[in-house]
């Protein structure tokens, strides 16, 4: 077959589409990856699988710059084999992962599950390196019209991310992998249109037609899972039980909500136990189970009758009604609705209640299951919703609330099995907390209930640290001694209450009396007095149980002198033989209570918060507890970094930061691949090759500085935006679009500036370093005012705020290349391109643990700087490749 396409000059329209569509099919091939770990296992191992098998763009590169020659001889076959084999990877590696199921809980104890992870990581980089193959031959063919392949492969991702996100509402995420499978469709017939090979596109439409036919009917032929659902997601239990029936079902990007009835579901949190013995009625089947991207439950309360309501005052939510009457009460997040449930049975007025996630809102407004078993609580009349979040809303609104309550907004709870991810937890920072605080009428009261089930404690102690520095912001850093009042369950819930006027000695005596009929542990309220002298031991005792060089100490277990178990209620301790009865020790006297070291030390915490001296008790402390804020809003990353290293040989011991540990895993990982890759191509091509070129660490610095410093901002940027678009996915996917959509055409206009890159250049570096540090410390104040609009115009403000510098990061990578082709510097253009690729996966690893240590602002900040360390590196670039050609060289970059 003769082929008559010149990609160096005016190739058809269709080549530009196909590059834009295969390019795109390989970016929703990373979402769908994505998506398939949210919700078979955990988000963050998907990152993992993801991020290094996006290595195959930098293997890719480095096996094309040695092997230059034969990739330009057979570049048709290359772009050909790597099209027709693309599509079919997708399915089947997809296929074949699943049946490998990697399982975080056992990866200590199991060595399988070590070999599991890198199964999956295998089987999802071979997809990957197939589509690098067919991208960097493109490339290589293509490199004096660079500018334009680069604006189509960059706009072709971004417009195709957004087409995910829009096919999440037609696919659940099972079958999501029929997005890309589809735009690499039309991308390969595309390419075979461009070049007038109609076998071609025959054979891509029979591959497709075959790999569909393998994704739909292999799973039901040999009886194997689409999606293989972890045995210790949330949903994996609701499925076990004998009587469970799925009663909803919708995908949409809001995640994948599915709901379950069964008479084994029984969602009480934080409930008294006291209330099986003192209720004549227990509700029965009271709850459906709801779960998003299998994670839960959160429980849905039925209509409960007059006679069963009393139910409520055994749940930690209701302290706030013991005081206030007819209350006007604002409930910060929807979720299942116990909350909201909880109000207006305890006798609110009126309830205005908030909720992120409009498909939520659509499940109980819509279906009528969930309408006739609420009791269609969203349409009562005393309801009011607010469809964006309640920290957003209560900060720009001028009503004031007797009660906003904030309760249990995270399912089963802040810590998973799966090794809890990196998650921003924007609705407990401490400008959320103030803005909570500052919305209450003056005697309002603030409850936040938070689960307790960590031992050490880590998130509750965060909470205490963060609501404590609110109350200081609003109270104008007045004593607060008198505006808490603290109860928990032991390894169940927290209560903070906060009372904008402070509580009464009236008011105390009433909760506390609550409280000891609740069986729930005081913590703090004005008044409390506690013995400071066991702070030194439960310090030491918790360091001792992760740290210690012998037998670990356990600090939950009883002292020598306590009794393992207290008698039962009326009996009497037997003396021992020979002892004496005295006055001191009467025969009726009850033993002596055990201390349980994480109430204590929820006790000796507040005392500091209030008193002072809480910073060094945090810094002695065995975990990180640094306050939430909008710029590190993080219910994770406990372990020091000092402490990083120590923690190595007992893994076991901090299961739920497996998901921060991994970030360093991954990092250290990346790092590794990265610099193998990128010297690869130099270490076997240094006397044939590299010896030539001049500018060789000038070179690698700048397309280094550009792969980290672009997936930096982009990454953190997401973050940012999730202040605005409340969920992860829509953020990234917004966010996504719009950086490679602009930054196309950045580089589509970037080719008008080639002739006098020297001097344009450096005015491009010094704009996207202003605007970039400009955006690390305002962009939030921004964002938090569009959260508040209606959601289609969030979306387009977004992009709006995206344009600036994701338009000038255009400008840098396709400049560079294409003066590399210029110059004649071949093979130093593919080692660019790997480069660039490799430190994008080390920067998309290093986001979060810089986050999670230093703030968001620092990330972007970062990404600054390493445009602007690109700067003075480009110009090692554009130094020309022989002193005979010099003339030529200066008048192309002059």
């Amino acid at each position: 077959m003769s082929i008559t396409v010149d990609l160096d000059h005016r190739p058809p329209l269709a080549f530009y589409l196909s590059v834009g569509l295969v390019a795109g099919s390989i970016i929703a091939l990373q979402i769908g990856i994505m998506r398939v770990f949210s919700v078979g296992s955990w988000a963050h191992f998907g990152s993992l699988v993801v991020s290094l098998a996006m290595f195959g763009f930098g293997l890719t590169s480095a096996v094309m710059c040695v092997g230059k020659s034969w990739f330009e001889r057979h570049w048709v076959g290359s772009v050909k084999g790597a099209l027709l084999a693309f599509g079919p990877l997708m399915v089947v590696c997809n296929l074949a992962a699943q049946q490998v199921p990697f399982n975080a809980i056992f990866l200590i104890s199991d060595p399988m599950q070590k070999w599991r992870l890198f199964a999956n990581f295998v089987l999802y980089f071979l997809p990957f390196l197939a589509g690098a193959l067919y991208l960097g031959v493109i490339f290589l063919k293509a490199q004096k019209t660079f500018n334009r392949v680069y604006f189509a492969d960059l706009v072709g991702s971004g417009l195709c991310g957004l087409t995910v996100l829009l096919a999440m509402y037609a696919w659940r995420p099972d079958d999501l992998i029929m997005a890309p499978l589809l735009l690499w469709l039309a991308g390969g017939i595309l390419w075979f249109v461009a070049l007038g090979d109609r076998k071609g596109m025959a054979a891509i439409v029979i591959v497709a037609i075959l790999s569909a036919a393998v994704h739909h009917l292999a799973p039901q032929v040999l009886g194997i899972p689409k999606l293989a659902v972890s045995d210790y997601k949330g949903v994996s239990y609701a499925r076990k039980f004998p009587d469970a029936v799925r009663v909803y079902e919708r995908a949409s990007p809001f995640g994948y909500i599915e709901v379950y009835s069964s008479s084994y579901l029984h969602f009480a949190p934080g409930q008294s136990d006291n209330a099986a013995f003192n209720l004549k009625k227990m509700p029965s089947n009271a709850y459906l189970g709801l779960y998003i991207d299998s994670e839960g439950p959160a429980g849905i309360i039925k209509d409960l009758p007059a006679d069963e309501t009393a139910y409520f005052k055994y749940l930690p939510m209701y302290y706030p009604y013991l005081l206030e009457k007819d209350p006007k009460t604002f409930v910060v997040q929807f979720g299942g609705g116990i909350s909201t449930a909880v109000a207006l049975k305890s006798g609110s007025s009126q309830v205005t209640v908030a909720e992120g996630n409009p498909a939520l809102l659509t499940a109980f407004r819509e279906d009528k299951f969930l309408r006739d078993f609420t009791g269609d609580i969203l349409n009562n009349p005393k309801v009011k919703v607010v469809d964006y979040d309640g920290r957003l809303y209560v900060a720009h609104t001028k009503n004031r609330y007797d009660v906003i309550d904030l309760s249990l907004a995270d399912s089963a709870g802040l810590s998973s099995p799966g090794g809890f991810s990196i998650v921003e937890k924007y609705s407990y920072s401490r400008e959320a907390m103030s803005a909570y605080m500052r919305a209450l009428t003056p005697g309002g009261i603030l409850s936040v209930t938070l689960w307790n089930k960590e031992e050490p404690p880590k998130s509750v102690l965060k909470l205490y640290a963060t609501m404590a520095a609110a109350a200081r912001d609003v109270d104008g850093g007045k004593d607060i001694a008198q505006k808490f009042y603290v109860v928990s369950s032991y390894l169940s819930t927290a209560t903070v209450l906060y009372k904008r006027d402070g509580f009464t000695p009236a008011e105390i005596e009433l909760l506390n009396a609550h409280t000891k009929a609740m069986s729930f542990d005081e913590i703090y309220y004005p008044g409390l007095k506690v013995d400071t002298a066991d702070l030194k031991q439960i310090l030491q005792d918790y360091h001792d149980q992760f740290f210690f060089a012998g037998q670990a100490v356990d600090p939950t277990a009883p002292a020598e002198s306590e009794p393992n178990d207290k008698p039962p209620p009326g009996m009497t301790t037997e003396a021992a033989p020979g002892a004496t009865p005295t006055d001191a020790t009467p025969t009726d006297a009850a033993p002596p209570t055990p201390k349980v070291p994480a109430t204590v030390l929820g006790r000796l915490a507040w005392h500091y918060l209030i008193d002072g001296g809480w910073q060094k008790v945090a810094d002695e402390y065995v975990f990180d507890t640094r306050i939430l804020t909008n710029h590190q809003p993080y219910f994770a990353a406990y372990i020091k970094v000092p402490d990083l290293l120590k923690f190595t040989d007992r893994l076991e011991l901090v299961q739920d930061e497996w998901g921060y540990l991994l970030l360093w895993a991954t990092l250290g990982i990346a790092t590794v691949f990265a610099l193998t890759l990128v010297l690869f191509p130099v270490v076997f091509g240094w006397r044939t090759i590299f010896s030539r070129y001049p500018g060789k660490a000038g070179t690698m610095l700048y397309f280094l500085c550009l792969g980290l410093g672009y997936i930096i901002v982009e990454v953190g940027m997401i973050s940012h935006f999730i202040l605005a678009l409340s969920n992860a996915t829509v953020s990234a996917s917004v966010l996504i679009t719009g950086m490679l959509v602009f930054s196309g055409m950045g580089s589509f206009f970037s080719e008008r500036f080639l002739d006098r890159a020297r001097s344009f250049m450096p005015k491009v570096f010094l704009a996207i370093f202003a605007i970039l540090a400009t955006y690390a410390f305002t962009i939030d104040y921004a964002l938090d005012w569009i959260g508040t609009l209606p959601y289609a115009l969030r979306i387009l403000l977004c992009l709006l705020i995206v344009f600036p510098p994701a338009f000038l990061m255009g400008f840098p990578m396709p400049t560079a290349m294409t003066m590399l082709g210029r110059l004649g510097k071949d093979h130093m253009f593919l080692w660019a391109w790997g480069i660039n690729g490799c430190f994008s996966v080390i920067g998309a690893a290093l986001v979060p643990i810089v986050a999670t240590s230093f703030g968001l602002p620092a990330v972007v900040l970062v990404g600054a700087f390493a445009y602007l360390i690109a700067l003075p590196a480009f110009f090692s670039v554009i130094m020309p490749l022989q002193p005979r050609a010099t003339g030529g060289a200066r008048s192309a970059v002059a």
